[in-house]
């Protein structure tokens, strides 16, 4: 008998076991949810991060294309007027290149070029090349063309690296006279980095590259790059076949990258804008030191609140079976054990369970919110809106949406500062809640885009609910202390599209329209084509 005591006395106690796989349970549980958060939080910072750079991607893609087709008219202009003033003697020709360079500020140089490939005449004169044959394979290429013209990035004969646009030149009998040149110095200050370098890198490491059509760059932060081949990058290669979407890519140095990309229609030149995968990992890594900073207390105080009623539940049996010991040797019989303490027991520590769970849903339901919601406006993010998308076409639900951007919003943050930039969406976001229905979903995009969802709505209802906001608005008193107007974009199911992503486009293409147009105005996409064709304007 001594010696079956002497071996019970080395055992794991139960109150010991009990609190032991309290801990270890609370602990685990803290742990599986943060790992959970964690892959939570990472899936929705690589989602949000493509699709914006993506987003961003494609407006600078319009943007450019844009540029591109006020260049080509610009020297279409010149050429023409070179046609019609054929008789114009060098001074006066040179005073219109001069003219046309100076006001547009699109291209570095300007000249005339004939059919010999002489140049005839050329803007600023200082560039001596009057008189001058040209004989670059670019050159050569733009005059045997006799058709509009865009070169490859190329040493031009002063020794710049440069791009050549070039419009033919006919004189009044239709008889080909040569061409109209642009250049851009692509190692200079040009219309490129005048337009794009402001933005070129932000603050998170994030930055975009302009290539051409064989995957050169034209436009890079680091201006040594100009020119260089980086045609072996897959998302380069993907823009040389004319695709355009998002993908993390390891670059040719080595580095990770989640990209967006999307090529200039008319030129096929590629745009990509990427976000280094470090800076994604850092934000993700500061919001999980939050998380466990916020949890670590609760959980801390849960655990020993749980293994002090672990032993308490325990006690009882360790006092029934140190009595036990203790009586082994008598030959006196033990008391009986009143049974009343399993019940209070039991019933403190279905409580603390309880707690715990409800700790644990809790939070569960904060991430969810978190990654469903805007955290700036208050406004759902894109995530939910392409879930009620996808919901509501699964259900052949009709719908309408709005597609709306602020007007010159770019300027609001370069001015006023980005905080108010941010006070400006808020009030843009409160305008939207007060001018739809009660059943509406109001839905930030991206930047300063925001989209409305509008369940089983008529195309008049959905031009009026447009119409309200982009009113409201204009009369809003901002933080800006300025009018703030809206462009907006207004597509229907199934009269534009039948699918999401159709009617997304139909409508996007109509607050594009509307922007062109001259902004601060709705714009319905007609059925069955992707050109918008009702248009208000206040």
């Amino acid at each position: 008998m001594l010696h079956l005591i002497a071996r019970n006395k080395y055992k794991l106690s139960l109150p010991m076991l009990l609190s032991s796989l309290t801990a270890i349970s609370v602990l685990l549980t803290l742990v599986i949810t943060i790992t959970a958060s964690y892959q939570s939080q990472r899936e929705t910072l690589y989602d949000t991060t493509l699709q914006m750079n993506n987003s961003s991607a494609q407006k600078m893609s319009l943007t450019m294309e844009s540029l591109f087709q006020s260049m080509r008219a610009s020297l279409r202009t010149a050429a023409d007027y070179l046609s019609e003033h054929s008789s114009l003697d060098d001074s006066g020709i040179i005073d219109h290149l001069e003219y046309s360079r100076k006001t547009s500020s699109y291209f570095n140089s300007l000249f005339w070029v004939d059919t010999n490939g002489v140049v005839k005449s050329i803007s600023p004169p200082a560039i001596a090349l009057k008189g001058t044959k040209l004989t670059t394979a670019a050159s050569r290429e733009a005059l045997e063309s006799r058709a509009s013209y865009l070169s490859m990035p190329y040493v031009s004969t002063t020794g710049r690296l440069i791009i050549l646009m070039s419009e033919p030149v006919y004189d009044k009998n239709q008889h080909y006279a040569g061409f109209i040149g642009g250049t851009i110095y692509l190692q200079e200050k040009n219309i490129l980095n005048s337009i794009f370098g402001s933005n070129a890198i932000e603050d998170n490491g994030s930055y975009f590259y302009v290539t051409d059509p064989s995957g050169k760059l034209v436009f890079h932060p680091d201006q040594t790059r100009l020119g260089e081949d980086v045609s072996e990058n897959k998302v380069v290669q993907s823009l040389m076949t004319g695709k355009t979407g998002e993908s993390e890519v390891v670059n040719l140095k080595g580095r990770k990258y989640l990209a967006g990309y999307s090529t200039v229609p008319n030129t096929s030149w590629g745009i990509v804008m990427q976000s280094p995968v470090e800076t994604v990992y850092q934000q993700l890594n500061s919001q999980i030191r939050s998380t466990i900073f916020y949890m670590s207390l609760p959980f801390l105080i849960i655990m020993l609140v749980a293994m002090y009623i672990a032993r308490k539940l325990a006690s009882p049996f360790a006092a029934l079976t140190d009595y036990i010991g203790q009586a082994a040797g008598a030959n006196e019989t033990p008391p009986p054990v009143s049974p009343n303490h399993w019940n209070r027991e039991a019933h403190v520590l279905s409580q603390t369970v309880v707690l715990a769970v409800e700790a644990l849903r809790k939070q569960s339901e904060e991430l969810s919110h978190a990654a469903h919601v805007d955290p700036l406006t208050g406004l759902m993010n894109r995530r939910t809106m392409e879930e009620v998308l996808s919901k509501w076409t699964a259900a052949n639900v009709p719908f309408g949406l709005i597609v709306m951007d602020l007007d010159r919003f770019k300027c609001v943050n370069d001015t006023l500062g980005h905080q108010v930039g941010d006070e400006v969406l808020k009030c843009l976001a409160q305008v939207m809640l007060r001018s739809v229905r009660s059943n509406d979903i109001c839905c930030r995009y991206g930047g300063e885009e925001f989209v409305v969802l509008l369940p089983r709505v008529s195309e008049e209802e959905a031009f009026r609910l447009a119409e309200r906001i982009r009113k409201t608005m204009e009369k809003e008193p901002t933080p800006a202390n300025r009018v703030i107007t809206l462009s907006l974009g207004v597509a229907i199911s199934p009269q534009h599209g039948s699918e999401p992503s159709t009617l997304f486009r139909v409508a996007d293409e109509a607050l594009y329209a509307a922007k062109e147009s001259g902004r601060n105005r709705t714009m319905m996409a007609a059925p069955g084509t992707d050109h918008p064709t009702s248009v208000s304007k206040s």
